[in-house]
């Protein structure tokens, strides 16, 4: 995941000063809040003059139309337009370069995406635009699954309230690009910062049921009456690798995974037909509670002397709840 910092929220040093000092430590791109100031296009010149790192422009005004010239003047690799301060839908003209995004205040439902569908990315904005120092709103972990469960192929950018731990959350969900502002300026320094966004250790303030894909959006089976095809199919839809199974109750009694069909599959190669789908069940993998923090599910994978690719998650009585998976941490650690 890279991290996009704000220039303006470092309130104590010149500009100058901070871009030099964030192109010394080479953060991934610079984010540029834009308040309905033209202005803001001088700094953007600055920028370009002395490096060659991306800027990242968010634009809040009603009249998109007036940033067209001056972005064909000094383009710029990413530009997001607020999307509640818009009056009418945008028409950004084909000769303006850059990847075009669409931002979104917490309250916002991700379906407004349908009419922007053209543009790249969404820009989820997870405290109060404009408020340097907000604390991350959970609820934005279930808007980046709904988003990216509908459209896969998009970037998801998330602004506001990033610290340590929930960097580490959102790398784990799949997420491009976080904005770093005050967390970045108020450590010791920007290199430290730096470190802790792209950390595995980290803090635990978050419960693992607060990131958590939830059972009703988990590839699940039911134990009673499981057979092969429903199983495979279950696997093949959910995308993930595997499937959860559960009884008529909702009482987690494992998983199955492409490496539990496989297995079980060999085992039986000389009658393919004697194979039984409760063969392919892995009844006591690895899980966690959902109430466990971060630091508790980082220390349980450390503990375990395989490679852990998803972790069921469970509440009081052994009923299954959902599930995490860490294939998106492993992609964006290549």
């Amino acid at each position: 995941m890279k991290i996009s910092a704000s220039i303006y929220s470092d309130k104590r040093r010149p500009l100058a000063e901070v871009i030099d000092d964030l192109v010394e430590h080479q953060v991934d791109m610079f984010h540029v809040d834009c308040n309905d100031d033209l202005n803001v296009f001088d700094d953007i010149k600055y920028i370009k003059s002395v490096s060659n790192i991306p800027v990242d422009l968010h634009i809040i005004t009603e009249t998109p139309e007036k940033y067209y010239d001056l972005l064909r003047e000094t383009p710029v690799e990413y530009v997001t337009f607020q999307f509640e301060d818009l009056r009418s839908e945008i028409n950004i003209p084909s000769d303006i370069t850059g990847k075009k995004g669409l931002a979104i205040i917490t309250p916002t439902d991700v379906n407004v995406f349908d009419d922007y569908s053209d543009f790249d990315f969404i820009l989820i904005m997870a405290t109060i635009p404009g408020q340097s120092g907000g604390k991350f709103d959970p609820v934005n972990f279930a808007k980046i699954r709904s988003f990216r469960r509908k459209y896969p192929k998009k970037s998801v950018h998330v602004d506001g309230g990033v610290n340590g731990e929930v960097s580490f959350i959102l790398r784990n969900m799949g997420v491009t690009s976080s904005v770093s502002g005050s967390y970045l300026f108020n450590a010791h320094s920007v290199g430290n910062a730096l470190m802790n966004l792209t950390n595995r250790e980290v803090e635990s303030h978050f419960q693992v049921k607060d990131f958590m894909i939830p059972l009703d959006q988990s590839p699940i089976v039911n134990v009673d009456g499981i057979d092969v095809k429903v199983v495979l199919e279950s696997i093949e839809k959910g995308r993930l690798g595997f499937t959860m199974v559960v009884d008529s109750h909702g009482s987690f009694k494992g998983i199955i995974s492409n490496a539990d069909v496989r297995k079980a599959l060999l085992k039986n190669l000389d009658d393919l037909n004697a194979v039984n789908a409760e063969d392919f069940i892995n009844k006591d993998p690895l899980s966690i509670q959902e109430d466990a923090s971060v630091y508790d599910m980082l220390k349980l994978i450390k503990m375990s002397y395989f490679p852990v690719m998803y972790l069921p998650v469970l509440k009081k009585g052994g009923f299954a709840t959902g599930i995490v998976t860490f294939v998106n941490l492993v992609k964006g650690e290549l």
